[in-house]
């Protein structure tokens, strides 16, 4: 029976969770277009969210791009294939690698903030005091980090393009040899802008919902005090990476 029992909770648990995440996803679509609008906080967010993070998206698509570019071509080597390896980079890279990696650091780096922040706010009560004051926590709180985060995803991910790709010549060309000309021209051969580059910057907006989203409906409904807030902020990350995981076969199918 106690079987059964946790199980039922565990059901209850995670609809309760999806039901705070779809309701709150409303309440930010409602919020979004209503004055007042706090356009400096909106421009910090995106400091935070883009600006901050291009070490971190810089180095991480950069050495996959290089790693790919070299198991590539000691794969294609064995089958004479050699020059193929710019477009399996560059294709690799644009509809796929890239916008997932940039999704999941930026989810660790600044979804769990989100979480932190809003949480520290929940358990000290500072949410309750803006609702005292008359203010709207979801508008003044959750719609300039959500509205960030979908901005500057897709120009994280064209950046993390650009590198990769370069990271993959570097690798191909200068260590392993590969004619230069024909990898470039392999590169851009099969690549296409709209249905490739195009694709995958709609990826990092959705992706970029997501895990803002769910890092903020974590924050908010912290409970616990301080040990509520690091539980939180875990889950925010774990949460919001498995989303991202979850979300890109579905975006993939449906956009491919």
């Amino acid at each position: 029976m106690k079987f059964f029992e946790a199980i039922g909770r565990t059901v209850i648990r995670i609809l309760e969770e999806f039901g705070h995440v779809f309701q709150m996803m409303g309440r930010v679509a409602g919020w979004t277009f209503r004055p007042p609008y706090d356009v400096p906080e909106f421009f910090r967010q995106m400091v935070r969210v883009g600006v901050d993070s291009v070490p971190v998206v810089f180095l991480t698509t950069l050495f996959t791009g290089m790693v790919m570019a070299l198991q590539t071509v000691n794969g294609f080597a064995r089958f004479h294939a050699e020059s193929l390896v710019g477009s399996v980079v560059a294709l690799s890279l644009t509809r796929e690698l890239s916008p997932v990696l940039c999704a999941l650091m930026v989810t660790g780096r600044v979804g769990s903030s989100m979480a932190a922040e809003l949480g520290s706010m929940r358990v000290t009560e500072q949410i309750d005091a803006l609702t005292a004051l008359g203010t709207e926590p979801v508008q003044y709180l959750m719609v300039p980090r959500i509205a960030a985060s979908i901005v500057m995803m897709p120009l994280l991910v064209i950046m993390g393009d650009a590198v990769g790709i370069w990271g993959g010549y570097l690798v191909a060309v200068k260590l392993l040899g590969v004619n230069p000309v024909r990898y470039i021209e392999n590169s851009f051969q099969f690549l296409h802008v709209g249905d490739d580059v195009v694709s995958g910057m709609i990826k990092a907006a959705v992706f970029g919902l997501i895990f803002s989203l769910i890092a903020c409906v974590r924050g908010y409904y912290t409970t616990g005090g301080a040990e509520g807030v690091g539980r939180s902020t875990t889950r925010a990350v774990v949460s919001g990476s498995l989303s991202v995981l979850f979300a890109d076969f579905f975006l993939t199918k449906l956009l491919f």
